[in-house]
């Protein structure tokens, strides 16, 4: 079953932007390392004194509640569809709610609070700011709804569990050895990520500055970090904005799919087409002309919908008592296989995938 709710006291989702603005979300979302990739000062939302039964059945008549940063986002559209067809095999029910700002931190708040009203079995929720939903979560997981956190983090105190896209340390080093590669590990670059709150954003961008610091980048210069608020022409101007304020920028890292998509949009129609590089985390369909139009060499990506799917079955496998999030539990995920919880409750998908010309048709998400 598939079911759009409007959050209490708000006017029901604005109509869907257009496909010019809602290119594909911060693929992105967030995760820092305060919530993630360092021990944070409070363990994961786990009962400490609960256990689980890894043999337990799967609970029938289990809704599981999908809240993404942005609905209407291609991006969050493929991996929600993801989750929603897990959850269908399962024999669960689906709702997909949100907001059409990837900023829009109230009106998440909003929604969990909706959500928990209704007695939803779990939650799977984007977070678009790593503490604004805590209370809100929390009084949901005090009613006993499960909470899962998929693309962006919170702090892990707030959520039972996190399905990571791929590890935050590797994202972030691989996309400066990316664009390293492409220079010739010299030149000026900028960054231009979603919005300043946005954690797995933060937590890329602190990597990749570590990354930097390596001998071999010595001769590269991060210039400036832009933000484009997850939004198409806040990123192209944005992206206008870098190359004016810097004419000998050499390259571009664009964390985000809503970025990177609005970067390339505006490469490929300038006179930076060719001079400028352009890499980060898109999705194939988004950026397969720019590839072969020679604006992009090579990006990276996870498969969203798997993200989405093995959010589902983590989510359908708390409420069924099968695991409570706590580091060493494992889980079955469909076809997808088995997976094991990590420290602070994190779950990693696996390595993305870097697209090219030579490859690129081979995928279609």
């Amino acid at each position: 079953m598939t079911q759009r709710i409007a959050p209490a006291g708000r006017l029901g989702v604005a109509l869907a932007v257009t496909a010019t603005v809602a290119l594909g979300l911060s693929a992105c979302g967030g995760t820092t390392k305060s919530s993630t990739d360092k021990a944070a000062s409070s363990a994961p939302a786990a009962a400490a004194g609960s256990s689980a039964n890894p043999n337990a059945p799967t609970k029938t008549g289990l809704t599981v509640a999908f809240l993404p940063k942005q609905v209407n986002n291609p991006y969050f559209t493929i991996s929600d569809n993801g989750g929603k067809a897990a959850l269908t095999t399962l024999g669960e029910s689906y709702k997909e709610v949100g907001t059409n700002s990837g900023t829009d931190t109230a009106g998440q708040v909003s929604y969990v609070n909706t959500l928990t009203q209704q007695k939803v079995s779990a939650i799977a929720v984007s977070a678009q700011d790593p503490g604004a939903l805590c209370t809100a979560l929390k009084q949901a997981m005090s009613n006993g709804i499960k909470v899962v956190t998929y693309d962006s983090d919170t702090n892990p105190d707030c959520r039972q569990l996190f399905i990571s896209q791929a590890s935050s340390e590797a994202l972030g080093r691989s996309e400066v050895d990316l664009l390293g590669k492409q220079l010739n590990y010299t030149g000026d670059i900028a960054i231009l990520s979603a919005a300043q709150t946005a954690t797995n954003q933060n937590t890329w961008i602190g990597f990749m500055k570590d990354e930097l610091k390596k001998p071999q980048f010595a001769k590269m210069k991060l210039v400036k970090i832009a933000y484009g608020n997850d939004d198409a022409q806040t990123s192209f101007q944005q992206t206008q904005g870098l190359l004016q304020q810097y004419p000998n920028l050499k390259g571009i890292i664009s964390p985000t799919t809503v970025g990177i998509k609005a970067a390339a949009q505006y490469l490929s129609g300038s006179q930076y087409k060719g001079k400028v590089t352009l890499t980060g985390l898109g999705t194939p369909n988004d950026m397969r002309a720019y590839v072969k139009n020679g604006t992009v060499q090579g990006f990276e990506l996870w498969d969203p919908a798997k993200l989405g799917s093995l959010a589902a079955y983590a989510a359908t496998a708390l409420a069924s008592g099968q695991i409570t999030g706590a580091t060493g539990q494992s889980f079955k995920a469909g076809d997808l296989g088995s997976f094991t919880i990590g420290a602070q409750g994190v779950v990693v998908l696996g390595a993305p995938t870097v697209f090219t010309a030579a490859n690129i048709d081979q995928f279609h998400f």
